[in-house]
């Protein structure tokens, strides 16, 4: 039996909570829907007296080049950093909250959301990310959330 490669960072583990109360946590992947998302909890947060914390998700691909990994100078974890800030600027401008912060995970979307889902108050995501079908009303991320977070979920359709 083969196994699978694995890229030179080891898996993140499940992190502490963040210090100070609970907050919301949104998943942003670039989409138009994890964008709208980001800015409806960027609404309603602060009505709440929460934080947020913009988070995407990041893994290596499974096989680039028959499981040889290249010196090249695109990494997965690069653009999760590039897509966090991204969306960050495209809901607040250049200045950002101070009851707002971004972090990036390396793992399989659906489960590091559920399992940051453990430290917050709710969980915001977008119905439909980048793959899968346009068709479907909810993308698989989303409807594993919605099922399996340790808090509530609100699922942001696109604007």
């Amino acid at each position: 039996m083969s196994e699978t490669p694995r890229g030179p960072n080891p898996p993140d583990p499940s992190p502490e909570p963040e210090p100070g109360p609970p907050g919301v946590i949104v998943g942003v992947d670039g989409s138009e829907s994890s964008v709208a998302a980001l800015r409806y909890a960027a609404e309603l947060a602060p009505k709440l007296g929460l934080r947020v914390r913009a988070l995407a998700v990041w893994n290596y691909p499974v096989f680039i080049y028959g499981g040889y990994y290249p010196q090249i100078d695109w990494t997965p974890e690069d653009d999760a950093e590039r897509i966090v800030a991204r969306s960050a600027e495209e809901v607040f401008g250049t200045g950002l909250p101070e009851w707002f912060a971004t972090r990036i995970r390396q793992g399989r979307p659906a489960e590091t959301l559920i399992d940051e889902s453990r430290h917050a108050e709710m969980l915001v995501v977008g119905s439909r990310g980048h793959g899968g079908f346009a068709g479907l009303l909810l993308g698989s991320v989303s409807a594993a959330c919605a099922e399996h977070a340790h808090c509530p979920v609100l699922v942001v359709h696109g604007r």
